[in-house]
């Protein structure tokens, strides 16, 4: 493989735009909770299990692919007077997809007037007259749509990852503010954060109940996804497109697309960001795009705590997809138990109980339901609130792993938060993909060219 030829310096790019207009520098130092002597129980938030009623709510979907269709159907799951009003993609048949089973699943016919196709569907559906923008495309597209629904004033779902490259991740932090003056609700598809057990768990390690933290492990390790085999009749666009989950310039990698959610968890609970990644990672059996089979980075955060990140799509392998994070008394794996140091059980979830009388682990309220739940609760009471900061910067963590690894670099945040690095192609036609499409090879310094 031909080396690239490209420094260090060059890959980070030029010192830029953190400092550029409305774009403010996230700053997060707190740690999970501070020390105390005693801890209490923390009871359970109540959730509701339905959005209260009010008038409707019109909704229109952005990416008709899988993940856009059951976000649509969840949307309109989550209580009454909700609809979708409008659908846009690349593809047409990705949009009659969408529109047929919404039809068959929730007997919602939406009109054919607004279905759009193309790559400025985005703004077609966002003028239609929605209320809410629901952005579902591949993560590269994110921050432009983002820009553009916060712009129009609407209410946003959108799904992680928001973006693929640190220019991406500072357009979205601008538009999170912007979003917070217009007193705009967002809901960002980490739905781990509207997952029942996961925030009853959160709220006893926030209280203290295993201590500061001083480490964890988090995993995505699972098999592989999918790909699709190039077709004579498209163009190399169109087949990149809907390869997506195999570039990197359209899903940021799989360290980015998928295991940013066992990112978001750690950043979460340790209530920062890492402030430096030292990472490795490999390509064996992908059989398309140019993306890696899996990672390991070392996440080190400004208090000094280290937190280990893996993440692998290979088949017939060992998996996990998990959190674990350490205390100084104690451990928990982020979901529904709490340990001691000598590995006692000393707190669990309560999960609703089944017919049999016994705990029910598939008895909560479906997390990608209560997201939408979540939302159209804030729409509707006028309480706005806006996940979008938390997840650019969970997927900027993603982001600088991926960087270090491609690299074999230790990468800073300080580094990914001035560089000028913009994946992607700059002309969007359907022909040829003006980018590389080399494997990076760690040491060589990889980057795609502007």
């Amino acid at each position: 493989m031909k080396k690239s030829g490209i420094s260090r310096r060059n890959f980070l790019g030029k010192a830029a735009v953190a400092g550029a207009a409305g774009v403010v520098v996230p700053t997060i130092i707190t740690g999970c909770a501070p020390k105390k002597k005693e801890w209490q129980v923390i009871p359970e938030p109540a959730w509701l299990d339905e959005a209260p009623d009010g008038p409707v709510l019109k909704a229109g979907v952005v990416g008709c692919g899988g993940r856009g269709r059951g976000a649509a159907i969840n949307f309109l799951n989550a209580g009454p007077n909700l609809q979708i009003t409008a659908l846009g993609d690349t593809f047409k048949d990705r949009v009659d997809e969408t529109r047929a089973a919404i039809m068959k699943q929730k007997n919602q016919e939406v009109p054919e007037e607004n279905c759009f196709v193309g790559f400025d569907a985005f703004q077609k559906v966002i003028d239609s007259g929605v209320d809410i923008v629901i952005l579902a495309t591949p993560p590269f597209f994110r921050p432009e749509h983002l820009e553009a629904a916060v712009a129009a004033r609407k209410h946003i779902f959108a799904e992680k990852p928001v973006c693929v490259d640190p220019t991406g991740a500072r357009s979205v932090m601008a538009t999170a503010l912007k979003a917070k003056e217009l007193g705009l609700t967002i809901v960002t598809g980490t739905q781990r954060r509207h997952q029942r057990n996961y925030v009853h768990t959160y709220d006893q390690v926030k209280a203290g109940i295993i201590g500061p933290l001083v480490g964890g492990n988090v995993y995505w390790n699972g098999g592989k996804l999918w790909h699709r085999d190039n077709n004579p009749s498209w163009s190399e666009m169109e087949w990149m497109i809907r390869d997506w989950v195999n570039w990197t310039w359209l899903s940021g990698d799989h360290i980015v697309e998928q295991h940013v959610h066992n990112l978001d968890v750690m950043n979460w609970f340790m209530g920062a960001h890492p402030v430096a990644a030292r990472g490795m990672g490999a390509r064996h059996r992908r059989v398309t795009g140019d993306q890696w089979d899996n990672f390991s980075v070392d996440f080190v955060f400004e208090n000094g705590v280290h937190v280990h990140s893996m993440c692998r799509q290979i088949n017939g392998c060992w998996n996990s997809v998990s959190e674990r994070m350490q205390g100084s008394s104690g451990s928990t794996n982020c979901i529904d138990k709490i340990l001691d140091l000598q590995g006692n059980e000393i707190w669990k979830y309560s999960y609703p109980l089944g017919e049999d009388g016994q705990p029910n682990t598939r008895g909560l309220k479906d997390p990608y339901v209560q997201e939408h739940i979540d939302m159209v609760k804030a729409i509707r009471t006028n309480q706005p609130f806006n996940e979008l900061e938390n997840t650019a910067i969970s997927t900027l963590t993603a982001i600088m792993g991926r960087i270090s690894a491609y690299t074999g670099k230790e990468t800073t945040w300080e580094e990914v938060m001035n560089s000028d690095m913009k994946l992607g192609p700059k002309v969007f036609t359907f022909g040829k993909v003006d980018i590389p499409k080399e494997v990076p090879v760690p040491g060589e310094a990889y980057v795609a060219k502007k």
